[in-house]
């Protein structure tokens, strides 16, 4: 697993900021109270996000107050997946919200105009994996074929990590059935022969081992998805070119909480039972991606080319273009 130093974090925090804030934008606040003495252009946000361990720095800076010390006012509504939180974003009931990179691309690609303002998670080993039942017949993804896959979103991050696992078994995306279904219930669908295997991430991978019996098929976070940047938080254009300030606060206060995600595991054991169904005792053995402390843009570019590369995107999407810094 790999992780930045905190000296780049530091740099890197300090340099969005500084691009944000030398950004153009309106003086005019969009909040119902006037702006905060920082002159913060909106200082009440409503940011979507999954109850999944990808959204942990989020839960973190509202809980010990960094984002209250920005000014802000952040209200955390759950959401079910990155392509549903984006169509709230597009329609104006979402200032931010968590997403996958596949969302954020796919949504560039049809015309919407959005930034991303801050890194949340990376995939690590067996943080993302194909389950089957305790009694399955399928015993490598080569099995898969004809068979019924549970996802939280089609043609998404679920799809395209599943994808890569089978094409390196001599199969493709045509030779399965891919079902939506939310990670919560992804379990029972299991259990109830819905679906003959399943894509799925903490807390739900370890709650189906421990009370199902289920079995890992595939680790879906190899070859050309390893370490794969997985989720960060993204707004509309206009939202950072009108709220420079606002956006340079938000990243502030984010940029702490990401840093504590990053090198204290216990502080993330303990958000998660306030925002996700698990207890203490599950948080504690769960396996966690990693939480990077800067935007990347060369990370970022692999998602875009191999979402080329699977047909996702019929013509490339440079990274650098849903940057801070590249308003416009």
């Amino acid at each position: 697993m790999r992780f930045t130093l905190a000296s780049r974090a530091v740099i890197a925090g300090v340099t969005a900021a500084l691009v944000l804030s030398a950004c153009g934008g309106s003086d005019k606040s969009t909040d119902t109270t006037a702006a905060n003495a920082d002159g913060l252009e909106k200082t009440q946000i409503k940011i979507g996000a999954l109850p999944i361990p990808d959204s942990a720095a989020l839960y973190i800076a509202k809980d010990k107050g960094y984002f209250k010390d920005e000014g802000l006012t952040v209200t955390i509504e759950p959401v079910v997946g990155g392509a549903q939180a984006q169509q709230s974003l597009i329609g104006g009931s979402l200032d931010a919200t968590q997403t996958n990179y596949v969302s954020a691309f796919l949504a560039v690609a049809a015309g919407n105009k959005m930034k991303i303002i801050s890194d949340l998670y990376q995939a690590a080993p067996n943080s993302f994996n194909l389950m089957v039942p305790k009694d399955s017949s399928i015993k490598t993804p080569a099995d898969l074929k004809g068979k019924k896959i549970a996802v939280n979103s089609k043609k998404n991050i679920g799809t395209l990590a599943v994808t890569s696992v089978l094409k390196t078994h001599g199969l493709t995306e045509a030779d399965v059935q891919f079902l939506e279904f939310p990670f919560p219930e992804m379990g029972a669908q299991l259990a109830n022969k819905v679906v003959d295997a399943a894509w799925m991430t903490e807390p739900a991978l370890t709650a189906v081992q421990k009370n199902l019996g289920a079995q890992k098929l595939a680790d879906t976070m190899v070859d050309s998805t390893a370490d794969f940047p997985i989720a960060g938080v993204v707004v509309m254009e206009s939202f950072a070119t009108e709220n420079p300030k606002t956006v340079a606060a938000f990243q502030r206060a984010i940029a702490k909480a990401q840093q504590i995600s990053a090198t204290d595991r216990k502080a993330v054991e303990q958000i998660l039972p306030t925002y996700t169904k698990i207890d203490a005792a599950t948080a504690a053995v769960i396996t966690l991606g990693s939480f990077p402390t800067s935007l990347d843009e060369t990370r970022l570019q692999r998602v875009a080319d191999l979402m080329v590369e699977q047909g996702y995107l019929k013509s490339p999407i440079q990274a650098k273009t849903l940057l801070p810094g590249n308003l416009g």
